[in-house]
């Protein structure tokens, strides 16, 4: 008997539908007429255990038990499971061959290699399990799956990058929660102080975006204009290009704070002639955008609807589930399989059965075309998200689900359209010995751009995709010029402008800041090995953390701003600079990368964390976190408990991708220490 293992009762009873019919529906599983079976998790069935398991002293918090560090890493069945876990041990027992279901990424791929852990698989039945990977739940999507079977062994490095995640966050969250909610006690503040691996670093970004805006200092600046003229009366204008002699009266910058200085150049140059020194003209092309990530369709969907990304998350996860209308949605790729090509007709001609209203009036999309969105060596084990094989009925779907059908269905149609064709034509002129510029676009055929024809917003909606930024170069209209020939500055305009502060982060831009973290990194050797799509947290998780920094009363929305609360500045002014700068968890993120691509090893990974751990308790305990003396606690409903590393049980797969869920067999052992 063959026991499929799903991660969930929906991906199961996909499986279940295209196995030998008649099926048997039995309490925690479903028997096909072969005999074979489909059984379920329900995320994950087990939970690290509390401190106190690995000794009763540690239930109670006090500084000298820190850092707590298992010689031995226990798991405990969740209490709610273990009626599913009963049924998973009999059907194990009786199977021949073992099928991982897992979702397909790095937390599927632990969730069920874990509880097959638990339930002590060894010797053949273990070495022989295989791993069915499925993106799509629509049945004839799942049967080409079952067709493509691999081995289950050739997925150790990934739950192994999973593991070494979670004992991270586990250490890390728990044993830095204790320490600085037993210092906050001493200096008057009585909530918990939750610190964590990814939540922290997320936070510290926001309360300093905070205080810049906040110590921001407006000043002038000033930039000079010059309206030109040719011979037959054709009028343009040119900005002036201050040169390396007006260094001294520019910001760093590079704009004019000297009002003296711009005046200066207008006076110079009204009535004057001017020279054109150099005219270049090249024929551009841009290629269709990528397909999208989980990221990149919440970044874009911020920004057009004013979604939130969990809002994002748990609406695709309803596509994907209820509806099957788009492929795996928790998706950090933005390719897609080769040999997935050859579904474009049906897949294109099931979006333009449901949603025609994407083509109304342009090209029909090209199926023969194949952008570089189809690239093997970009996939691992799991593509872009894409629209399925089955038509959608728009009207079935709620607003939020019909708007990002549609954004990735249009994502999609990009693929199958030429690319976008633009002369860009760059002038330099001379006037009174002054550089001045000009710069213009000129469309030659919209190609994928067609699309966005039937988007009203494009100006600010696709900046994530590379599409339409708000940096796109307006298409101006210039003469046809050639070099040398003559022009009349008839006036130079003074513009006066002022410094803008940065802006507060929104969703759209925090999601943008975590998946580009290299970014806001510090430390100059870091942000060198650093790919510019590491990030903090995963696809699946960025959501779940920036609601749980609102949850605990760290964050807080002023219209569509997102600004940290007292409580939030408070604990990250009490923390050390590294526990709140991205530079520690992004080079851990890199690490745990590597731990899945085969090329680093779970102890490489664990081993300075244990010792950067050390350091950071022993710093905690040598100050009080004076930041937060006269700070409230606020009321979150938070006990104590939730904070040794229990998840809330009210929490979704997606919050618990942030806490720690690991196996109880470890690649090698830990050491227990202590500070001294």
């Amino acid at each position: 008997m063959i026991l499929y293992i799903a991660e969930k009762p929906s991906l199961g009873r996909a499986i279940a539908d295209v196995l030998p019919k008649p099926l048997k529906k039995g309490d925690g599983f479903i028997r096909a007429a072969n005999g074979d079976c489909v059984s379920w998790c329900v995320g994950h069935l087990l939970e690290q255990a509390e401190p106190d398991a690995y000794s009763p002293e540690y239930k109670s918090w006090k500084f000298e038990h820190l850092p707590i560090v298992p010689e031995t890493w226990k798991m405990k069945p969740k209490y709610k499971m273990r009626g599913q876990i009963a049924v998973l041990r009999g059907l194990v027992k009786e199977a021949s061959q073992l099928v991982n279901a897992g979702d397909p990424d790095r937390e599927g791929q632990l969730l069920v290699d874990e509880i097959i852990a638990h339930l002590g698989v060894k010797g053949t039945k273990l070495q022989q399990a295989q791993r069915l990977l499925i993106s799509d739940l629509n049945p004839q999507a799942v049967k080409r799956a079952l067709g493509q079977l691999r081995s289950n062994r050739d997925f150790i490095p990934l739950s192994t990058s999973a593991l070494a995640r979670s004992r991270a966050d586990w250490l890390y969250g728990m044993n830095m929660t204790r320490a600085y909610t037993i210092q906050g006690r001493k200096v008057g503040y009585q909530g918990v102080l939750s610190v964590g691996r990814v939540q922290t670093p997320v936070l510290g970004l926001v309360v300093r975006r905070d205080a810049e805006i906040a110590g921001f200092s407006s000043k002038p600046f000033y930039e000079v204009l010059a309206h030109l003229a040719t011979d037959d009366q054709q009028r343009f204008s040119a900005k002036w290009q201050p040169s390396e002699a007006c260094q001294p009266y520019m910001d760093e910058e590079g704009r004019v704070l000297s009002k003296g200085l711009a005046q200066n150049v207008v006076g110079r140059i009204n009535g004057q002639n001017g020279t054109v020194e150099k005219v270049t003209a090249q024929d551009k092309k841009q290629n269709a955008p990528l397909p999208y990530s989980l990221s990149a369709l919440q970044i874009d969907a911020a920004k057009r609807f004013g979604m939130s990304a969990k809002s994002v998350l748990d609406t695709c996860q309803s596509l994907y589930e209820k509806h099957k209308l788009i492929t795996y949605p928790r998706s950090d790729s933005r390719y897609l399989p080769a040999e997935q090509h050859a579904l474009a007709p049906s897949v294109i001609a099931a979006v333009l059965n449901g949603a025609s209203e994407l083509v109304a009036g342009i090209e029909q999309p090209n199926a023969k075309l194949k952008s570089k969105a189809w690239n093997d060596k970009k996939v691992e084990a799991h593509h872009a998200i894409v629209p399925t094989e089955k038509p959608a009925n728009l009207q079935n779907l709620s607003q939020a689900e019909k708007q990002l059908y549609l954004q990735v269905a249009r994502q999609y149609l990009m693929q199958f359209y030429p690319a976008y064709l633009y002369k860009e034509t760059q002038v330099e002129i001379i006037i009174a010995g002054g550089l001045f510029k000009t710069k213009a676009k000129q469309e030659v055929a919209l190609g994928w751009k067609q699309l966005l024809k039937q988007s009203k917003d494009k100006a600010n909606t696709y900046g994530s995709s590379g599409q339409v930024t708000d940096d796109d170069e307006h298409l101006a209209n210039i003469p046809a010029l050639k070099k040398g020939q003559v022009l009349l500055c008839e006036q130079g305009e003074l513009l006066e402008k002022q410094t803008q502060p940065p802006k507060h982060f929104t969703d759209a831009t925090l999601l943008s800041a975590m998946t580009g973290i290299s970014r806001y990194v510090t430390d100059s050797e870091i942000r060198k090995i650093l790919k510019d799509t590491d990030g903090l947290g995963t696809e699946a998780t960025r959501a779940g953390i920036i609601e749980l920094l609102f949850k605990r009363n760290y964050l807080t929305r002023q219209g569509k701003s997102i600004v940290a609360t007292e409580v939030g500045k408070g604990l990250i002014n009490s923390l050390p600079q590294s526990a709140t700068t991205p530079d520690m968890t992004a080079l851990w993120e890199n690490n745990l990368d590597a731990i899945s691509r085969k090329e680093a090893k779970y102890q490489s990974f664990m081993e300075p964390l244990l010792a950067s751990l050390q350091q950071l308790i022993e710093q905690a305990g040598a100050q009080l976190p004076t930041s937060l003396q006269g700070v409230k606690s606020p009321d979150t409903g938070f006990k104590k408990r939730r904070y040794s590393g229990k998840k809330s049980t009210a929490a979704t797969r997606t919050t618990s991708k942030t806490t720690s869920k690991t196996t109880s067999k470890k690649p090698a052992p830990v050491r227990k220490s202590k500070s001294t």
